[in-house]
């Protein structure tokens, strides 16, 4: 039987729990902060503790990506276990996360190591189902199917407090016509092609989470097979609220709630939300 690894970036933001439940390898990225630069693991800096010095930083808090000697740290000492890897990773569009893990696969010429452009952040959902195929002994090209057809299938929509940090990070994307009106809207943003782009247009946050809602009534057709993931940045009243409503509304076959850890919250903003939908 084939061993096959599961690898990916701490822009999954998987809890530890399904980290371990799964065996999952996380690559953690880097956060920058004018005094020192943190790993994203949870250990050298919690999301807590990210948020709190992100609101107080007077400076800009930057990412950066793995290097490529830390993507081939780990594929090296999984290849010792295992007979496969599939490395699954942030949009190539919002980071260099995946250069520096094919820079890493070509240093294994021979070696069975997929890397995948999810084309999403917060993406764990997509690495969870890679690793519970992986359980299942499923092959290498089952679970690369597997991914694939989630990944068509999956929307997610997020809801800034401000566009000011996805403004100063250059995260915009295709909502570059918002920069103009920023101070006067609250948006609804989605990815699009890999990278972020407007979705809907509000005047308030409270007329975006209503919106948001309407949103999935359009785009939801059978309530009966809807998994949600519920997350957010350092807002967790009013993730809980938004959770409950969409229970409330849909009645999902599976809701869960969700922490936006630092990368891809240093981009969203402390107070943000997004909803991470499909059906099976």
């Amino acid at each position: 039987m084939n061993k096959i690894a599961i690898v990916t970036d701490s822009t999954a933001d998987i809890s530890k729990d399904l980290i371990t439940k799964y065996n999952i390898k996380v690559v953690p990225l880097y956060i920058n902060f004018e005094d020192r630069t943190y790993l994203e693991d949870g250990l050298d800096l919690t999301n807590k503790q990210f948020y709190k010095k992100l609101k107080i930083a007077k400076k800009q808090t930057t990412t950066s990506q793995p290097s490529p000697q830390d993507f081939i740290k780990v594929y090296s000492e999984l290849l010792k276990e295992n007979d496969s890897i599939i490395s699954i990773h942030i949009s190539k569009k919002m980071s260099g996360t995946f250069a520096s893990a094919e820079m890493a696969r070509k240093e294994f010429p021979g070696s069975n190591i997929a890397v995948i452009d999810s084309e999403l952040v917060h993406m764990g959902i997509l690495v969870i189902r890679a690793a519970e195929l992986a359980c299942d002994s499923k092959s290498k090209e089952e679970i690369l199917k597997g991914i694939d057809e989630l990944k068509q299938r999956i929307s997610i929509l997020f809801i800034p407090k401000t566009l000011k940090y996805l403004i100063m990070n250059g995260r915009i994307g295709r909502a570059k016509g918002l920069i103009a009106s920023v101070l006067e809207i609250c948006p609804i943003l989605t990815l699009h092609m890999g990278e972020v782009s407007q979705f809907k247009t509000t005047r308030r946050l409270s007329q975006a989470k209503n919106e948001l809602i309407n949103s999935m009534k359009e785009m939801v057709k059978d309530t009966n097979k809807l998994t949600v993931i519920v997350s957010d940045s350092d807002a967790k009243a009013e993730g809980d609220e938004m959770a409950q409503r969409i229970r409330e509304t849909f009645n999902p076959k599976q809701i869960m709630r969700a922490e936006i850890g630092a990368v891809v919250g240093n981009n969203l903003g402390p107070g943000g939300i997004a909803a991470i939908f499909y059906e099976e």
